[in-house]
Protein backbone atom coordinates (compact mmCIF):
# COMPACT_ATOMS: atom_id res chain seq x y z
CA UNK A 1 0.00 0.00 0.00
CA UNK A 2 3.05 2.26 -0.39
CA UNK A 3 2.39 5.49 -2.32
CA UNK A 4 5.22 7.76 -3.45
CA UNK A 5 4.91 11.44 -4.34
CA UNK A 6 7.84 13.25 -5.96
CA UNK A 7 8.44 16.87 -5.00
CA UNK A 8 10.06 18.40 -8.07
CA UNK A 9 12.47 21.12 -6.98
CA UNK A 10 15.61 21.33 -9.15
CA UNK A 11 18.61 20.31 -7.06
CA UNK A 12 16.46 19.66 -3.98
CA UNK A 13 14.12 16.92 -5.19
CA UNK A 14 12.77 14.50 -2.61
CA UNK A 15 10.05 11.94 -2.13
CA UNK A 16 7.11 11.69 0.22
CA UNK A 17 6.43 8.03 0.95
CA UNK A 18 2.99 7.22 2.33
CA UNK A 19 1.65 4.00 3.80
CA UNK A 20 1.32 1.89 6.93
CA UNK A 21 4.26 0.59 9.00
CA UNK A 22 6.97 2.81 7.52
CA UNK A 23 8.49 3.42 10.97
CA UNK A 24 9.51 -0.22 11.18
CA UNK A 25 11.06 0.06 7.72
CA UNK A 26 12.74 3.41 8.35
CA UNK A 27 16.26 2.04 8.04
CA UNK A 28 15.61 0.80 4.51
CA UNK A 29 14.33 4.21 3.45
CA UNK A 30 16.91 6.36 5.27
CA UNK A 31 20.09 4.29 4.73
CA UNK A 32 20.64 5.52 1.13
CA UNK A 33 20.88 9.10 2.43
CA UNK A 34 23.64 8.38 4.95
CA UNK A 35 27.39 8.76 4.59
CA UNK A 36 27.85 7.07 7.98
CA UNK A 37 25.38 4.75 9.78
CA UNK A 38 24.14 7.21 12.41
CA UNK A 39 21.19 9.57 12.81
CA UNK A 40 20.12 12.11 15.43
CA UNK A 41 16.41 12.01 16.22
CA UNK A 42 14.42 14.76 17.93
CA UNK A 43 10.90 13.94 19.08
CA UNK A 44 8.34 15.23 21.51
CA UNK A 45 7.96 13.16 24.66
CA UNK A 46 4.42 11.96 23.90
CA UNK A 47 5.36 10.71 20.44
CA UNK A 48 8.62 9.23 21.72
CA UNK A 49 6.77 7.12 24.28
CA UNK A 50 4.61 5.66 21.50
CA UNK A 51 6.92 5.39 18.50
CA UNK A 52 10.60 6.01 19.24
CA UNK A 53 11.38 2.36 19.94
CA UNK A 54 9.70 1.26 16.68
CA UNK A 55 11.80 3.79 14.79
CA UNK A 56 14.92 2.58 16.65
CA UNK A 57 14.23 -1.01 15.67
CA UNK A 58 13.57 0.01 12.07
CA UNK A 59 16.95 1.76 11.93
CA UNK A 60 18.77 -1.08 13.70
CA UNK A 61 17.74 -3.56 11.01
CA UNK A 62 20.00 -1.64 8.64
CA UNK A 63 22.81 -1.20 11.18
CA UNK A 64 22.05 2.48 11.79
CA UNK A 65 22.86 3.89 15.24
CA UNK A 66 20.47 6.40 16.77
CA UNK A 67 20.77 9.12 19.39
CA UNK A 68 17.59 10.85 20.50
CA UNK A 69 16.42 14.02 22.23
CA UNK A 70 12.93 14.36 23.68
CA UNK A 71 11.19 17.71 24.03
CA UNK A 72 7.93 18.73 25.71
CA UNK A 73 4.83 18.43 23.51
CA UNK A 74 2.77 21.45 22.56
CA UNK A 75 2.88 24.65 20.50
CA UNK A 76 4.98 26.45 23.12
CA UNK A 77 7.91 24.21 22.14
CA UNK A 78 8.22 26.21 18.88
CA UNK A 79 10.28 28.84 20.67
CA UNK A 80 13.77 30.33 20.96
CA UNK A 81 14.70 28.35 24.11
CA UNK A 82 13.83 24.99 22.56
CA UNK A 83 15.51 25.93 19.28
CA UNK A 84 18.69 26.60 21.26
CA UNK A 85 18.26 23.29 23.07
CA UNK A 86 18.04 21.48 19.72
CA UNK A 87 21.07 23.19 18.20
CA UNK A 88 23.21 22.80 21.33
CA UNK A 89 22.32 19.11 21.54
CA UNK A 90 23.02 18.47 17.86
CA UNK A 91 26.41 20.15 18.21
CA UNK A 92 27.13 18.12 21.34
CA UNK A 93 26.33 14.98 19.33
CA UNK A 94 28.90 16.14 16.76
CA UNK A 95 26.36 16.14 13.96
CA UNK A 96 28.18 17.04 10.76
CA UNK A 97 26.89 18.77 7.65
CA UNK A 98 26.68 15.47 5.73
CA UNK A 99 24.70 13.76 8.52
CA UNK A 100 20.93 13.44 8.73
CA UNK A 101 18.67 14.74 11.49
CA UNK A 102 15.26 13.09 11.92
CA UNK A 103 12.17 15.00 13.08
CA UNK A 104 9.76 12.52 14.69
CA UNK A 105 6.45 14.08 15.63
CA UNK A 106 3.74 16.46 14.55
CA UNK A 107 3.95 19.89 13.00
CA UNK A 108 5.59 21.51 16.01
CA UNK A 109 8.55 19.14 15.98
CA UNK A 110 8.82 19.19 12.20
CA UNK A 111 8.91 23.00 12.08
CA UNK A 112 11.32 23.33 15.00
CA UNK A 113 13.74 20.57 14.01
CA UNK A 114 13.67 21.63 10.37
CA UNK A 115 14.66 25.15 11.40
CA UNK A 116 17.42 23.81 13.66
CA UNK A 117 18.71 21.76 10.72
CA UNK A 118 18.53 24.82 8.45
CA UNK A 119 20.79 26.92 10.69
CA UNK A 120 23.10 24.17 12.01
CA UNK A 121 26.40 24.43 10.14
CA UNK A 122 24.52 26.58 7.58
CA UNK A 123 22.34 23.66 6.58
CA UNK A 124 22.16 19.99 7.54
CA UNK A 125 19.87 17.49 5.81
CA UNK A 126 16.84 16.28 7.70
CA UNK A 127 14.12 13.68 7.32
CA UNK A 128 10.52 14.37 8.28
CA UNK A 129 8.71 11.49 10.00
CA UNK A 130 5.32 13.12 10.64
CA UNK A 131 3.13 11.34 13.17
CA UNK A 132 -0.03 13.47 13.02
CA UNK A 133 -2.52 13.75 10.17
CA UNK A 134 -1.94 17.49 10.03
CA UNK A 135 1.82 17.07 9.67
CA UNK A 136 1.50 14.27 7.11
CA UNK A 137 -0.69 16.27 4.74
CA UNK A 138 0.73 19.73 5.29
CA UNK A 139 3.62 20.87 7.46
CA UNK A 140 6.07 18.05 6.65
CA UNK A 141 5.98 18.86 2.91
CA UNK A 142 7.29 22.03 1.32
CA UNK A 143 10.23 23.08 3.46
CA UNK A 144 8.62 25.71 5.68
CA UNK A 145 10.42 25.61 9.03
CA UNK A 146 10.37 27.97 11.95
CA UNK A 147 9.31 29.03 15.42
CA UNK A 148 6.72 31.38 16.86
CA UNK A 149 7.29 34.89 18.21
CA UNK A 150 5.29 36.78 20.81
CA UNK A 151 4.02 38.92 17.91
CA UNK A 152 2.62 35.97 15.96
CA UNK A 153 2.99 32.46 14.65
CA UNK A 154 5.83 31.23 12.40
CA UNK A 155 7.37 34.69 12.07
CA UNK A 156 10.93 33.38 12.48
CA UNK A 157 12.12 30.65 10.14
CA UNK A 158 13.59 29.52 6.85
CA UNK A 159 12.72 27.53 3.76
CA UNK A 160 14.69 24.28 4.17
CA UNK A 161 13.44 21.28 2.20
CA UNK A 162 13.65 17.81 3.79
CA UNK A 163 15.67 15.06 2.14
CA UNK A 164 12.78 12.60 2.59
CA UNK A 165 9.33 12.41 4.19
CA UNK A 166 8.06 9.14 5.66
CA UNK A 167 4.33 9.38 6.38
CA UNK A 168 3.40 6.22 8.30
CA UNK A 169 -0.39 6.10 8.16
CA UNK A 170 -0.55 3.34 10.79
CA UNK A 171 0.60 5.75 13.50
CA UNK A 172 -2.54 7.83 12.89
CA UNK A 173 -4.36 5.13 14.83
CA UNK A 174 -2.59 6.25 18.02
CA UNK A 175 -3.89 9.83 17.79
CA UNK A 176 -6.69 10.97 20.05
CA UNK A 177 -9.96 11.48 18.16
CA UNK A 178 -9.62 15.23 18.68
CA UNK A 179 -6.10 15.36 17.25
CA UNK A 180 -7.04 13.25 14.25
CA UNK A 181 -10.12 15.30 13.40
CA UNK A 182 -8.19 18.53 13.92
CA UNK A 183 -5.73 17.35 11.29
CA UNK A 184 -8.64 16.74 8.96
CA UNK A 185 -9.01 20.53 8.82
CA UNK A 186 -5.90 20.62 6.62
CA UNK A 187 -7.16 17.73 4.47
CA UNK A 188 -10.48 19.37 3.67
CA UNK A 189 -8.64 22.63 2.94
CA UNK A 190 -7.11 21.05 -0.19
CA UNK A 191 -10.52 20.25 -1.63
CA UNK A 192 -11.82 23.70 -0.79
CA UNK A 193 -8.93 25.59 -2.34
CA UNK A 194 -8.43 23.77 -5.62
CA UNK A 195 -10.11 20.40 -6.08
CA UNK A 196 -13.89 20.26 -5.88
CA UNK A 197 -13.81 16.57 -6.83
CA UNK A 198 -11.62 15.83 -3.80
CA UNK A 199 -14.04 17.72 -1.54
CA UNK A 200 -16.90 15.65 -2.94
CA UNK A 201 -14.82 12.49 -2.35
CA UNK A 202 -14.31 13.56 1.26
CA UNK A 203 -18.03 14.14 1.69
CA UNK A 204 -18.54 10.51 0.67
CA UNK A 205 -15.55 8.97 2.44
CA UNK A 206 -14.98 11.16 5.48
CA UNK A 207 -16.83 8.84 7.83
CA UNK A 208 -14.73 5.81 6.77
CA UNK A 209 -11.57 7.86 7.06
CA UNK A 210 -12.44 8.94 10.60
CA UNK A 211 -13.38 5.37 11.52
CA UNK A 212 -9.89 4.14 10.63
CA UNK A 213 -10.20 2.62 7.16
CA UNK A 214 -6.55 2.39 6.10
CA UNK A 215 -7.03 2.53 2.33
CA UNK A 216 -9.15 5.66 2.70
CA UNK A 217 -6.57 7.28 4.98
CA UNK A 218 -3.73 6.53 2.57
CA UNK A 219 -5.73 7.97 -0.33
CA UNK A 220 -6.64 11.14 1.60
CA UNK A 221 -3.00 11.72 2.55
CA UNK A 222 -1.83 10.94 -1.00
CA UNK A 223 -4.22 13.36 -2.67
CA UNK A 224 -3.45 16.10 -0.15
CA UNK A 225 0.32 15.68 -0.50
CA UNK A 226 0.12 15.53 -4.30
CA UNK A 227 -1.70 18.84 -4.44
CA UNK A 228 0.74 20.49 -2.05
CA UNK A 229 3.77 19.05 -3.87
CA UNK A 230 2.50 20.38 -7.20
CA UNK A 231 1.95 23.86 -5.77
CA UNK A 232 5.31 23.93 -3.96
CA UNK A 233 7.12 22.89 -7.15
CA UNK A 234 5.61 25.90 -8.93
CA UNK A 235 6.06 28.41 -6.09
CA UNK A 236 8.53 27.21 -3.45
CA UNK A 237 8.93 30.46 -1.49
CA UNK A 238 5.31 31.63 -1.59
CA UNK A 239 5.60 34.50 -4.05
CA UNK A 240 2.20 33.74 -5.53
CA UNK A 241 0.21 30.53 -5.91
CA UNK A 242 1.54 28.85 -2.75
CA UNK A 243 -0.33 31.43 -0.68
CA UNK A 244 -3.51 29.50 -1.62
CA UNK A 245 -2.39 26.86 0.88
CA UNK A 246 -3.13 29.44 3.58
CA UNK A 247 -6.89 29.21 3.00
CA UNK A 248 -8.46 29.78 6.42
CA UNK A 249 -5.11 30.57 8.02
CA UNK A 250 -5.46 34.35 8.29
CA UNK A 251 -8.45 33.88 10.59
CA UNK A 252 -6.85 30.80 12.16
CA UNK A 253 -3.59 32.48 13.19
CA UNK A 254 -5.45 35.37 14.79
CA UNK A 255 -7.61 32.94 16.75
CA UNK A 256 -4.55 30.93 17.82
CA UNK A 257 -2.88 34.10 19.07
CA UNK A 258 -6.08 35.13 20.87
CA UNK A 259 -6.20 31.76 22.65
CA UNK A 260 -2.51 31.85 23.58
CA UNK A 261 -1.46 29.00 21.26
CA UNK A 262 -3.02 26.67 23.80
CA UNK A 263 -5.09 23.50 23.76
CA UNK A 264 -8.19 25.68 23.67
CA UNK A 265 -7.75 25.68 19.90
CA UNK A 266 -5.64 23.20 17.96
CA UNK A 267 -4.19 24.42 14.66
CA UNK A 268 -6.38 22.20 12.49
CA UNK A 269 -9.46 23.31 14.42
CA UNK A 270 -8.50 26.91 13.72
CA UNK A 271 -8.06 26.09 10.04
CA UNK A 272 -11.54 24.58 9.89
CA UNK A 273 -13.12 27.63 11.54
CA UNK A 274 -10.99 29.86 9.32
CA UNK A 275 -12.16 28.09 6.16
CA UNK A 276 -15.79 28.48 7.23
CA UNK A 277 -15.21 32.20 7.90
CA UNK A 278 -13.35 32.67 4.59
CA UNK A 279 -16.27 31.16 2.67
CA UNK A 280 -18.73 33.25 4.67
CA UNK A 281 -16.74 36.39 3.83
CA UNK A 282 -16.58 35.33 0.17
CA UNK A 283 -20.34 34.87 0.08
CA UNK A 284 -21.02 38.26 1.66
CA UNK A 285 -18.75 39.91 -0.89
CA UNK A 286 -20.80 38.28 -3.65
CA UNK A 287 -17.93 36.08 -4.80
CA UNK A 288 -19.63 32.73 -4.25
CA UNK A 289 -23.14 31.47 -3.68
CA UNK A 290 -24.47 31.22 -0.12
CA UNK A 291 -24.78 27.47 -0.66
CA UNK A 292 -20.98 27.18 -0.62
CA UNK A 293 -20.36 28.25 3.02
CA UNK A 294 -23.42 26.24 4.06
CA UNK A 295 -22.00 23.12 2.39
CA UNK A 296 -18.57 23.68 3.93
CA UNK A 297 -20.02 24.09 7.41
CA UNK A 298 -22.32 21.07 6.98
CA UNK A 299 -19.41 18.79 6.09
CA UNK A 300 -17.22 20.04 8.94
CA UNK A 301 -20.07 19.53 11.39
CA UNK A 302 -20.72 16.04 10.01
CA UNK A 303 -17.07 15.23 10.77
CA UNK A 304 -17.45 16.53 14.32
CA UNK A 305 -15.19 19.53 13.75
CA UNK A 306 -15.18 22.99 15.22
CA UNK A 307 -16.83 25.32 12.70
CA UNK A 308 -17.73 28.52 14.57
CA UNK A 309 -16.25 30.89 17.14
CA UNK A 310 -18.89 29.56 19.54
CA UNK A 311 -17.04 26.21 19.47
CA UNK A 312 -14.00 27.81 21.18
CA UNK A 313 -14.13 27.63 24.98
CA UNK A 314 -13.49 30.73 27.05
CA UNK A 315 -13.43 34.41 26.23
CA UNK A 316 -12.28 35.87 22.93
CA UNK A 317 -11.25 39.47 22.22
CA UNK A 318 -13.53 41.77 20.25
CA UNK A 319 -13.55 41.96 16.47
CA UNK A 320 -11.22 44.97 16.35
CA UNK A 321 -8.57 43.11 18.36
CA UNK A 322 -8.90 40.00 16.20
CA UNK A 323 -8.43 42.15 13.10
CA UNK A 324 -5.33 43.70 14.70
CA UNK A 325 -3.95 40.18 15.32
CA UNK A 326 -4.51 39.40 11.64
CA UNK A 327 -2.24 42.34 10.85
CA UNK A 328 0.73 40.39 12.28
CA UNK A 329 0.21 37.63 9.75
CA UNK A 330 3.05 36.78 7.33
CA UNK A 331 0.63 37.35 4.45
CA UNK A 332 0.73 41.11 5.00
CA UNK A 333 2.28 42.76 1.90
CA UNK A 334 3.12 46.50 1.92
CA UNK A 335 0.99 46.82 5.02
CA UNK A 336 -2.04 45.30 3.27
CA UNK A 337 -3.57 42.10 4.58
CA UNK A 338 -4.07 39.42 1.94
CA UNK A 339 -6.98 37.00 2.17
CA UNK A 340 -7.56 33.70 0.43
CA UNK A 341 -11.18 33.85 -0.69
CA UNK A 342 -13.23 31.61 -2.98
CA UNK A 343 -15.50 31.90 -5.99
CA UNK A 344 -16.67 28.34 -5.38
CA UNK A 345 -15.65 25.15 -3.61
CA UNK A 346 -12.33 24.36 -5.29
CA UNK A 347 -12.03 27.92 -6.60
CA UNK A 348 -9.84 29.83 -4.15
CA UNK A 349 -7.78 32.90 -5.03
CA UNK A 350 -5.54 35.42 -3.25
CA UNK A 351 -6.58 39.05 -2.90
CA UNK A 352 -5.67 42.17 -0.98
CA UNK A 353 -8.86 43.91 -2.05
CA UNK A 354 -11.05 43.12 0.95
CA UNK A 355 -12.96 45.92 2.68
CA UNK A 356 -12.05 46.14 6.36
CA UNK A 357 -15.69 46.71 7.23
CA UNK A 358 -16.70 43.41 5.61
CA UNK A 359 -14.15 41.49 7.70
CA UNK A 360 -15.32 43.31 10.84
CA UNK A 361 -18.95 42.45 10.09
CA UNK A 362 -18.13 38.74 9.69
CA UNK A 363 -16.15 38.70 12.94
CA UNK A 364 -18.73 40.70 14.88
CA UNK A 365 -21.56 38.42 13.74
CA UNK A 366 -19.52 35.31 14.59
CA UNK A 367 -18.74 36.68 18.05
CA UNK A 368 -22.38 37.69 18.61
CA UNK A 369 -23.44 34.09 17.90
CA UNK A 370 -21.29 32.76 20.77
Amino acid sequence: MLETIDVHLPGREYQVRIGPDLLGQAGTHIAPLLTRPRVAVIADATVAALHLETLHQGLTTQGIDMVALELPPGESTKSWPHLQTCVDWLLAQKVERRDVVVALGGGVIGDLVGFAAAILRRGVRFVQVPTSLLAQVDSSVGGKTGINASQGKNLIGAFHQPALVLADTAVLGTLTPRDFIAGYGEVVKYGLLGDADFFEWLEGNGAALAAGDMATRVEAVRRSVQMKADIVARDETEQGERALLNLGHTFCHALEAATGYSDRLLHGEGVAIGCALAFELSSRLGLCAQEAPSRVRAHLKMMGMKTDLSDIDGDLPDAAHLLELMGQDKKVVDGQLRFILARSIGGAFVTGDVPRDAVMDVLEDALAAR
